[in-house]
C-alpha cells in the first residue's frame, strides 16, 4: 500500500483543476470520500442530495470482458450513505452546470443514465481507461507513483491520523467490519496509540 500526503493529494488536484481537466471533479470527490472506483463511477444523480451534502452507494459499474456493466455493491455495508463536505458540494454543483450544457450541445445524441461521470456523450467511463488517465497524470505532473485505488488508502490514512474514529472510518469505506480497518490500516495505529497515551496522561495531570 502507498499512499500520498496530504500536501501531494492538494497538489494533484490544484493541478488537475488549473490544467482543466476534464477528470477534476471525478478525482475530487474520489479523494475525498474513500470510495471505491467502481462505486464513484456508478453514482448518479439520484443519488446525490447536495442540499444535505449526502450519497447514497446504491450501483457500481464494473469491466466485464472489456465491457462497462451496472451492478450493486456486493455487501449491506457497500450499500451506504457517505457525507459530502461543502468543498466536494461546489465542486459537484459546478460540473453539473458544465455537464448540462454539454448535453444541450450534444442533443439527441446524449445517452443518459444519469451518471455523475461520464464520457462526452454521456455513456459510462471505462474502469480501466479511468485508472490509466490517473497514471497519465501523475507521470505528466511528476507526482509519487500510487494506484487509483491508493487514494482511497490515503483518505483513511488522513482520516485515521487527524483522530476519526475508525469506526466511522469504517462505515464510511464500506468495510463489512471494523477489524477490516484497523487490520487494513494498522501502520496508522502506533501513532494513534501515542497521541491516545499523550491524551489521557495530560488529562491526569490536569487533574491533580
Amino acid at each position: 500500500m502507498e499512499t500520498w500526503s496530504a500536501a501531494t493529494l492538494s497538489d494533484f488536484l490544484d493541478r488537475s483543476r488549473d490544467y482543466g481537466d476534464q477528470y477534476y471533479a471525478a478525482w475530487h470527490m474520489l479523494a475525498m470520500t474513500g470510495l471505491r472506483r467502481g462505486e464513484l463511477l456508478g453514482v448518479r444523480w439520484g443519488d446525490l442530495d447536495l442540499d444535505t451534502g449526502r450519497a447514497a452507494i446504491r450501483q457500481t459499474i464494473v469491466a466485464v470482458k472489456h465491457a462497462t456493466e451496472f451492478g450493486t455493491p456486493k455487501t449491506a455495508k457497500g450499500r451506504r450513505s457517505v457525507a459530502l463536505d461543502p468543498a466536494t458540494i461546489a465542486v459537484l454543483r459546478e460540473h453539473r452546470r458544465v455537464q448540462l450544457e454539454e448535453r444541450m450541445l450534444l442533443g439527441s445524441g446524449w445517452r443518459d443514465h444519469d451518471l455523475v461521470f461520464t464520457k462526452v456523450d454521456g455513456s459510462p467511463i471505462h474502469p480501466e481507461r479511468f485508472s490509466r488517465e490517473f497514471d497519465r497524470r501523475i507521470e505528466r505532473w511528476s507526482l509519487p507513483r500510487i494506484r487509483l485505488h491508493d487514494l482511497r488508502h490515503t483518505w483513511a490514512t488522513l482520516a485515521l491520523e487527524a483522530g476519526v474514529h475508525p469506526k466511522v472510518v469504517s462505515e464510511r469505506l464500506g468495510h463489512s467490519g471494523i477489524a477490516i480497518t484497523l487490520d487494513t490500516y494498522s501502520h496508522v495505529t502506533p501513532a494513534m496509540q501515542h497521541d491516545a497515551a499523550a491524551t489521557v496522561a495530560a488529562m491526569l495531570t490536569r487533574g491533580r
